[in-house]
């Protein structure tokens, strides 16, 4: 008799659908990278968009630290999918933005010791209150500079529409994959409606420029949830995805307060990491719990 998982391979292959790629953010998991690997152990996953590592940001680490995960990483038989960087999360006009460029320069040796082809990245801050349209020359410039320097050193950079910055929304995104060679697109639908943006008009307008998504949902009040129960249409849009072609998907559960939460939003903005909805959301005792139901959640789509 053939079993369930039978089943849904079989079914997949006939629609041409390819196998799906699974990695994570696994330091919502853990700080240390060995608890990270027992995550992705213990889930079944390929590996990482590798983001924090005992306890520091991984553009920050040092080669030597580098080439020890990248030892345990393939000692695991597991692999650094994208470098889950915090490039272009600086104030276009009052950031250092040489010193930044300087920062973009480490992450990409430390991508090539990990064995990363890809880096996310994001489009700048602006002042609170101003047009982003003001910013958008300097912006386009910016990203088309980063881009050269990733191309030349065989990295591909992945843009992600985060809250608060130029590509927030789904018309400036296109803005920047249509216009900055060697961009590619990352697809967050929770980002997409925290920021009030409907998602399916959102992927409609840039599926033909998305890499890769990842993996998390969010309530209309911004509250984040287990991919399938908020507003995002996860389901749909993965499924569209993968009808596309598309491979590759990074589980990002923000469903628990994590250690390194707090540098990952713009300065003063309050995350809705931890704070279910009673009617919608259960809490999670600990971070192992939360990242394996944010994993569960996923393949309840793909099952």
């Amino acid at each position: 008799m053939m079993k369930q998982g039978e089943r849904s391979r079989k079914k997949r292959r006939g629609t041409g659908m390819k196998e799906l790629k699974i990695y994570a953010f696994a330091d919502e998991a853990s700080p240390e990278i060995d608890g990270q690997i027992r995550a992705m152990e213990r889930n079944g996953l390929s590996g990482l968009e590798i983001r924090g590592v005992d306890g520091v940001n991984i553009a920050d680490i040092s080669d030597a630290k580098a080439e020890e995960v990248r030892k345990k990483l393939d000692d695991a038989g597991l692999s650094v999918w994208s470098i889950g960087s915090p490039i272009g999360k600086i104030d276009v006009k009052t950031g250092d933005f040489r010193t930044h460029l300087e920062k973009f320069r480490r992450t990409m040796e430390t991508a090539h010791i990990l064995g990363a082809a890809n880096i996310r990245m994001f489009s700048f801050y602006y002042p609170e209150g101003d047009d982003p349209e003001i910013y958008r020359n300097e912006i386009l410039e910016r990203l088309g500079l980063m881009s050269e320097m990733a191309k030349a050193e065989e990295i591909t950079l992945c843009h992600e529409n985060e809250k608060a910055i130029y590509g927030d929304n789904a018309e400036r995104c296109l803005d920047i994959l249509t216009h900055v060679p060697g961009i590619r697109g990352v697809f967050d639908p929770a980002n997409f409606v925290q920021v009030g943006q409907d998602t399916l008009s959102a992927y409609k307008l840039l599926a033909p420029y998305i890499f890769y998504m990842h993996i998390k949902d969010a309530l209309p009040d911004g509250r984040v949830v287990p991919a399938g129960k908020g507003a995002g249409h996860v389901k749909e849009i993965l499924s569209s995805f993968r009808e596309q072609g598309g491979t590759h998907v990074t589980v990002e559960p923000h469903l628990h307060v994590f250690s390194g939460l707090g540098n990952l939003e713009k300065e003063g903005a309050r995350s809705a990491v931890g704070e279910p909805a009673a009617d919608h959301a259960e809490g999670w005792p600990d971070s192992d719990s939360a990242f394996d139901a944010a994993v569960a959640a996923l393949r309840e789509m793909i099952v």
